[in-house]
């Protein structure tokens, strides 16, 4: 789902969702709009679930301030799954991590493959925190094996 970020964007962005310009967003055209400009396949079920979830009128559509509550539960959403999906690399990290120092080490790297059955020389080790290592110190700093997770 897009959030729109001023008030006039908001209008522009439900007149575009509003494609017979009633005034209201139907779930077909919810549906069809996600599609077209998101590449987001939504079943008709779940179409009419997110107009549901907003709809305080219960007339089945959305005017302009229902769609902006639709448009603010999707962007929390978006972010607490963001935040969800840090934490998790942040205990990742911290498996992998020499404690107390915030970086994974060749050595640090080592051991914890090795406690997961994956056996690997120190070069080994070096030679996989050379892809990812930005400023080229040896190490990878929790920057660093983010970019690592997304690329993997």
């Amino acid at each position: 789902m897009v959030v729109a970020s001023s008030p006039g964007e908001l209008g522009s962005l439900f007149a575009a969702f509003d494609k017979d310009a009633d005034g209201r967003i139907s779930a077909a055209e919810l549906r069809l709009c996600m599609r077209a400009a998101l590449g987001e396949d939504v079943t008709a079920e779940d179409a009419e679930a997110l107009v549901a979830s907003v709809d305080a009128d219960g007339d089945g559509l959305l005017d302009e301030g229902e769609f902006a509550r639709l448009l603010r539960a999707e962007a929390a959403d978006v972010k607490e799954e963001e935040e969800q999906r840090r934490r998790g690399l942040e205990a990742a990290f911290g498996m992998y991590a020499v404690e107390g120092e915030g970086r994974i080490t060749p050595a640090s790297l080592r051991r914890m493959l090795s406690r997961l059955g994956a056996r690997r020389e120190v070069d080994d080790c070096r030679a996989m925190i050379r892809r990812f290592d930005l400023d080229g110190d040896g190490v990878l700093r929790f920057d660093e094996f983010e970019i690592m997770m997304m690329n993997a």
